[in-house]
């Protein structure tokens, strides 16, 4: 039992509490009147400018030892220069960052709380130390504005993620600044799950919390003991490094584990959960090229803190990443429908794991033969045909222009905002395994694959079929999916099946995909200066300029657009490795979310949804278009503007089911202009001028 004396020493510890500040602004005001500056200050306390500044911003809060000389000086000052007494400054206590817990997150499959009632152990966290970069304020600073973030989780009082630099500073979102104080990758992971305050919370009741990022630039990398860059053949085709370098073995020596990708530039380093908490931290490594420059254009070229911004930003509005943009593409789908969701067993009262409605469950289903890639297991063998669903590429016959397209001046290529994410919106897939049918009759309601022979449908050859991805007339019966033999009744032709596999429960389980990222997508064009208030002039002026208004938002706008293109081409990712043998499983196969059948329902809805507009821009116009290619495709014009081609009424607004300019996904943007000469020399080569209308390659889905 502890003494009378022991007790009342404890309580009276307690009623002194901790050393008082002066509120922010009051600390400036002091320093002011001293006639010191900032640098000044610093110098004085061993520090940095910047510190300071976060001091006095209410950034950030000294930590002993230079708190109590902190606090020393503004007593001095405070006695030297008073407040006046209108607006003395109350004293304030330091305040203590809430306890950072490792909140429960367990594997999805198995929860062991109540949906919507989620506890947490909490366990007090040490608050870590807040600190600057040892450079100047003004090469650190955070570019621009930051992007409106929600709620501070108190659970994650420093946001998703930070970018290490190699003298321990850790730059997170909104201009914070920890000091980091690791020297290992081990003594990281501990630093980032005991101290770091960093984590996001999850993004349905159902889910699990998103595991902190740590980014590290070159100079950390070497700091922590890793190569600055992966050296040699085998390392850089493997993109990992071996199981017997140092980092490796160590991490292994603290008992932590890693996923079966090994250390790569997204390294998971994890420990099995422990009593519902769960272990675990991501790891991006810069000089290792985790950040692609497609899909992060610039970003890996920024200083540390508008690295944080712009991943940040990303993280808020879409998710914290875990890997490729189509990495990240594919996990929002996950964490938006969690596979699984706790019920209450009637019988015993204990919660249980259970199917999660409208998601794609736990379990990996193969598809049916013709939905399959020819190398696919349930493919080998298998001799009637394929699904060939896929986006557009096709160029009009130079023979089919008319003299009156050749004498145009110029060629404008129309470009679709996200026509994939678009095309998601409120797409009904399936969502069990695939039954087959003989002979069925049609129904546009059903997901599936359709054995349909449309061979005798003639329609006008200056537009590309909307049966084929090349255009041309199909030759004989071939597997479409739903939507595109939809398009074809809706275009009043008939529709007989053969055969189909179709799939009986069914679900719109991209609606939340498309709903994030949507307003993820708009928000951000945004804050580049393109709002949906703009009339189509004022909005092609806008976008002619967007990228140059902010370029770490320009960034994140590519890596929004490169998550949906990402996230659908993931959904039939294809074996990797020079020693894959047809008819092999290979990892992706093992994913719920390996699903060809839902890839081939977006893209052919994307596809009919462009047919639909040529369709209707031919119909009102007479014009029809000199080539396509996925979602962008050239008219001959009279003017280098998409507004001396688009049809409007004559009250002036666009046709209703044409090609309309806009922000939101679906609607179209100026993506190139070149003479018309140059476009009919590219067609008669046979090549597309859709292709190179903006001056190169365009790129494919990541994931294929």
């Amino acid at each position: 039992m502890p003494s009378q004396e022991e007790l009342f020493d404890a309580v009276d510890a307690l009623l002194e509490g901790e050393p008082r500040l002066p509120a922010p602004a009051e600390r400036a005001r002091l320093r002011e009147a001293a006639g010191v500056t900032q640098a000044r200050l610093a110098a004085a306390l061993k520090s940095t400018p910047q510190t300071v500044k976060n001091w006095e911003n209410g950034r950030s809060e000294p930590r002993p030892p230079r708190l109590q000389a902190y606090l020393r000086l503004l007593d001095g000052w405070a006695e030297r220069y008073p407040a006046p007494a209108a607006s003395e400054p109350v004293p304030v206590p330091v305040p203590v960052p809430a306890p950072v817990p490792e909140a429960y997150t367990g594997p999805v499959e198995q929860p062991t709380e109540p949906a919507g009632h989620a506890t947490a152990t909490i366990a007090a966290a040490p608050d870590p130390v807040v600190k600057a970069a040892k450079l100047s304020a003004t090469s650190h600073r955070p570019a621009g504005k930051t992007a409106a973030q929600s709620a501070v989780d108190p659970r994650f009082p420093h946001g998703p993620l930070v970018v290490l630099d190699g003298d321990g500073s850790a730059f997170g979102v909104d201009g914070i600044v920890l000091d980091c104080p690791a020297t290992t990758i081990a003594g990281l992971v501990e630093w980032t799950l005991k101290e770091s305050g960093l984590g996001t919370p999850r993004l349905n009741r159902n889910g699990k919390d998103s595991d902190p990022l740590v980014v590290l630039t070159a100079a950390a990398a070497v700091r922590l003991g890793l190569p600055e860059r992966l050296e040699g053949p085998e390392a850089r085709r493997s993109l990992r490094l071996p199981d017997d370098h140092p980092v490796v073995k160590q991490l292994a020596k603290a008992k932590w584990k890693l996923t079966q990708r090994g250390f790569g530039p997204w390294a998971r380093i994890y420990r099995p959960a422990q009593a519902g908490q769960r272990q675990c931290v991501q790891l991006a490594i810069l000089p290792w090229d985790a950040l692609d420059a497609r899909s992060w254009p610039g970003v890996v070229d920024m200083k540390p803190a508008d690295v944080a911004r712009v991943l940040g930003t990303y993280a808020a509005r879409v998710i914290t990443p875990r890997g490729s943009t189509a990495t990240s593409g594919l996990e929002l789908m996950t964490a938006l429908r969690p596979p699984t969701r706790a019920v209450k067993n009637e019988t015993t009262g204990e919660w249980e794991s259970a199917y999660n409605p409208g998601s794609l469950g736990t379990e990996p289903m193969d598809p049916a033969p013709p939905e399959a890639p020819a190398e696919h297991p349930v493919a080998q063998g298998w001799t009637g045909g394929f699904l060939d669903e896929e986006a557009y590429q096709w160029v009009r016959d130079p023979q089919l222009l008319s003299d009156e397209e050749c004498l145009l001046p110029y060629a404008v290529g129309l470009d679709i905002n996200t026509a994939f994410l678009a095309a998601s919106a409120r797409l009904v897939v399936g969502l069990s395994a695939p039954d087959y049918f003989h002979a069925p009759t049609f129904n546009k309601k059903i997901p599936g694959s359709w054995l349909v022979d449309l061979s005798h449908i003639e329609l006008d050859p200056r537009l590309p079929s909307p049966f084929t991805p090349s255009g041309q007339r199909p030759d004989g019966p071939a597997w479409y999916q739903t939507h595109t033999l939809a398009y074809a009744q809706e275009l009043g032709f008939d529709v007989a099946p053969i055969e189909a596999y179709l799939r009986r429960e069914t679900g719109a389980y991209l609606d939340p995909w498309h709903d994030r990222l949507k307003t993820a997508y708009v928000d951000t064009l945004a804050d580049l200066g393109v709002t949906a208030d703009l009339d189509d002039r004022q909005f092609l002026a806008a976008m002619e300029q967007h990228k140059q208004v902010d370029p770490g938002m320009a960034a994140v706008l590519a890596a929004i657009k490169a998550t949906v293109k990402g996230g659908v081409g993931k959904l039939r990712e294809r074996p990797q490795g020079r020693h894959y043998r047809d008819g092999e499983r290979w990892p992706a196969l093992e994913r719920p979310t390996w699903r060809p059948d839902i890839r081939a329902a977006v893209i052919s809805k994307a596809r009919v949804n462009m047919h639909r507009k040529m369709a209707n821009v031919a119909k009102a116009t007479g014009q029809y278009p000199l080539g396509v290619l996925s979602d962008c495709v050239v008219y001959a014009s009279s003017g280098p503007s998409p507004l001396d081609f688009l049809p409007y009424t004559t009250s002036g607004k666009p046709l209703p089911g044409a090609f309309r300019l806009g922000t939101t996904p679906g609607l179209a943007k100026l993506e190139g202009v070149q003479e018309m000469s140059w476009a009919v020399d590219l067609m008669e080569k046979g090549l597309n001028p859709a292709r190179h209308i903006k001056g190169g390659d365009a790129v494919t889905d990541e994931g294929e």
